[in-house]
């Protein structure tokens, strides 16, 4: 009867998966169950809850989910503000609890109706400069805890306060913060089969209590079982309304972009389809729960999800079992966690914060259009700085009007600017009749018609996915795109990337100036794409391949 609803065979796959992402997970929800402001049992309750009731409803089958960097930094800001609002956290647990409710319920509607298939349309230059600042926001606010001093609620105040790291520093939280990074860094070097950021929490964490040295800590951790949240949620004044809402959106949308995102790296490690919409309501389900019993909402953990892929997790129990680990943590280990220094969880986050700053895009700001560039920068300064709500819809809007501006512009220059719907290749053009009769069981036409903007590029991406079997070369005749932004350089990069790892030979056809100088910008010339493989007209590309099929370097 239960092969019926579970594969036995997965079983130990699936206890070792959730076991290790269960452990990875551990120290992090500490960590942002600190950095959020609501404590390290807040996180905790999070990452417990989001873990097993995300991976119960969720739509990917090897899901990590639980507390992550850019959910905790709105989940701090809101926090931040509902205390100014109140005065205490106990008096603004209400206004904190209705939020990340309502948050979750968002995204229950976002699945059933189907907010996910627009989700994939947020332009690269928006997405980058978001992540890029929320990346910062951890570092800058972990300055101070992880120099001994109080966490300040906002970048602004750390800012303003920086004269402060230099007077009052605690050098001996300082030193323990320095052994956390060190150690974090350095472990991997001599084995990853134990998360490093375990180690470097035990280690530090041991010093600080053998050494007896006076550090601000955790603090008494609850052991037990938590109790409901919910008594003072219909009585929140109709004041703070305007708030709830608009961080309970920013939470929705951001869970949904963090999640999916995590279930594109799992579907690309696992070789299997998610169920996007599925996810969401898995999701908005987890943090609806978390949030009754007090804890921060969560996402799908990108190094959770990894390590329980690698670790021989294949089904959503893995997940689920993650999740059950760090209840029998809280329920057997509380009291040891209270011992932890405040600085070596900053020790932990600071290098987090890095990770999620995108470097790469950061690295082509001043290769990548002046358009995109402007919109990256002008997006991470605001969501560092000032809403992360208003960073996002002001990046959308003007990446929108940027691009009808270009798209005029190419329309005056008499450049054809076009639509997709010949991308799909089923009909040859004229001039590859005879070619493709001959080799259509091995090698692809794509026909790229109009710019190469991030309106289109997941579905450009999404065609490329689907190949036919047997496949040994696509072409990409791109004799049509005027233009390529920089979330169709990435794009193309990511599906040339793919397709070079899978043996498939790649062939460009007719590359306009504007995008040659951008692909040769930002080194996918000829790193990724030789010259050899560039043509000018198809019949060159054409007698390019033939060549090869005649070597047999490319068939099968």
């Amino acid at each position: 009867m239960l092969s019926k609803f579970y594969d036995l065979k997965n079983l130990k796959g699936d206890f070792t998966g959730g076991l290790v992402a269960g452990v990875v997970a551990l120290p992090l929800a500490l960590a942002f169950g600190v950095q959020s402001g609501m404590g390290a049992t807040a996180g905790l309750y999070g990452a417990i809850v989001v873990g097993i009731f995300a991976a119960l409803f969720g739509g990917t089958e090897t899901q990590a989910s639980g507390p992550t960097g850019p959910m905790t930094v709105v989940s701090a800001t809101l926090v931040a503000t509902a205390i100014e609002m109140n005065g205490s956290l106990d008096d603004a647990m209400s206004i904190i609890v209705l939020t990340f409710l309502l948050g979750g319920l968002f995204q229950i509607l976002f699945g059933f109706l189907n907010i996910a298939s627009y989700v994939k349309y947020f332009p690269y230059p928006v997405v980058s400069g978001f992540m890029s600042g929320v990346g910062l926001i951890i570092v800058i606010l972990q300055l101070f805890p992880f120099a001994g001093l109080d966490s300040a609620k906002s970048t602004l105040t750390v800012i303003q306060n920086i004269p402060r790291l230099f007077s009052e520093t605690n050098l001996y939280a300082l030193l323990l913060g320095g052994i956390t990074v060190i150690v974090y860094y350095l472990f991997p070097k001599i084995t990853k089969a134990i998360p490093s950021a375990l180690v470097a929490l035990i280690t530090a964490s041991l010093v600080a209590y053998f050494t007896k040295i006076e550090v601000p800590l955790i603090g008494e951790i609850p052991s037990g079982l938590p109790s409901l949240q919910l008594g003072g949620i219909l009585e929140v004044d109709s004041s703070a309304y305007g708030v709830i809402l608009e961080y309970a959106i920013v939470l929705a949308v951001l869970g949904s972009i963090d999640s999916l995102l995590t279930s594109v790296i799992a579907d690309n490690m696992t070789k299997t389809k998610h169920n996007s919409n599925r996810e969401l309501i898995g999701q908005g389900i987890g943090n609806m729960i978390a949030a009754a019993i007090g804890g921060i909402p969560g996402a799908g953990a990108t190094k959770g999800t990894v390590v329980n892929i690698n670790a021989g997790g294949k089904t959503r129990l893995s997940g689920i079992l993650h999740g059950i680990f760090l209840l029998t943590v809280l329920l057997g280990l509380g009291q040891l966690a209270a011992h932890i220094p405040l600085c070596v969880l900053a020790g932990l986050l600071i290098p987090i914060g890095f990770k999620i700053v995108d470097f790469k895009g950061l690295k082509h700001l001043l290769k990548v259009p002046k358009a995109d560039a402007a919109i990256l920068i002008l997006v991470l300064l605001i969501t560092t700085f000032g809403s992360l709500i208003q960073a996002v819809g002001i990046g959308v809007a003007l990446a929108c009007l940027l691009f009808m501006k270009k798209a005029g512009d190419l329309s005056e220059k008499g450049m054809e600017v076009g639509d997709v719907s010949d991308f799909d290749g089923s009909k040859p053009w004229q001039d590859e009749m005879k070619f493709y009769d001959t080799y259509k069981e091995k090698i692809i036409i794509k026909h790229l018609y109009g710019p190469l903007f991030f309106g289109f590029t997941s579905y450009f991406k999404d065609q490329i996915k689907i190949l036919p079997q047997g496949i040994k070369a696509v072409i990409l005749r791109m004799d049509r795109v005027p233009y390529i932004d920089q979330s169709g350089i990435y794009a193309l990069e990511d599906v040339i990337f793919d397709l070079r790892k899978q043996g498939v030979e790649v062939v460009l056809i007719g590359l306009d100036k504007q995008p040659k100088d951008m692909l040769t910008a930002v080194d996918i010339i000829p790193d990724l794409v030789p010259e050899k493989d560039l043509f000018e007209d198809i019949d060159a590309g054409f007698d390019y391949l033939r060549q090869k099929l005649k070597q047999q370097k490319i068939a099968g």
